[in-house]
């Protein structure tokens, strides 16, 4: 497995070696000991998550706050997504600031996003099967989000305002400056 570290301090994208041969392909999704000497954190992850969505479907901007805070491991098992991670932390010097990645079922990248990061996804395939490991339970009452056209954040999803679907929940999220 290899690192890469992006501009955001703590945000990490992890790339598998892929083994192919006329069988198909094998990788080692994850290993504690290695993400450990990669990354520098040994972080326990209690909680795995799936979710299963189609093309346009925009799940974010979501955090948990507190002692609630998640860092999470997230990949793509099927199709493909614009992942976006934005920085919370106001000791940062990339606060307000975010990170986008494709992830797809082709590259089989993970992204790392720590904890005091507001996080989301957009699936720009037909179908995309999300997966993500959280270091804490999900804690309803902790749940927060920053709504996903924040004219201060300035993120691009790569599709256009009426190809997007967002639950209920997601367009009643307040802006970045609200949480300041």
């Amino acid at each position: 497995m290899q690192i890469e570290k992006t501009f955001i301090k703590g945000c990490f994208i992890l790339k598998p070696r892929i083994f192919k041969d006329e069988r198909g392909s094998f990788f080692e999704s994850f290993n504690q000991k290695a993400f450990y000497e990669l990354i520098g954190l040994n972080i326990d992850f209690v909680q795995d998550n799936q979710s299963i969505s189609t093309r346009g479907v925009l799940r974010g901007l979501h955090f948990q706050k507190g002692e609630y805070a998640q860092a999470k491991l997230v990949r793509v098992t099927k199709g493909n997504v614009l992942d976006v991670a934005v920085d919370l932390r106001k000791d940062s010097v990339t606060y307000g600031k975010h990170f986008s990645i494709e992830l797809n079922d082709k590259n089989d990248y993970q992204l790392f996003v720590p904890r005091g990061f507001a996080h989301g996804f957009i699936v720009l395939s037909d179908e995309a099967i999300f997966n993500y490991k959280c270091d804490n339970y999900y804690h309803k009452e902790s749940e927060s989000g920053v709504i996903y056209n924040d004219s201060e954040l300035k993120i691009d999803w790569k599709l256009n305002h009426n190809e997007i679907k967002l639950s209920n929940k997601d367009l009643e999220l307040g802006t970045f400056k609200d949480l300041v």
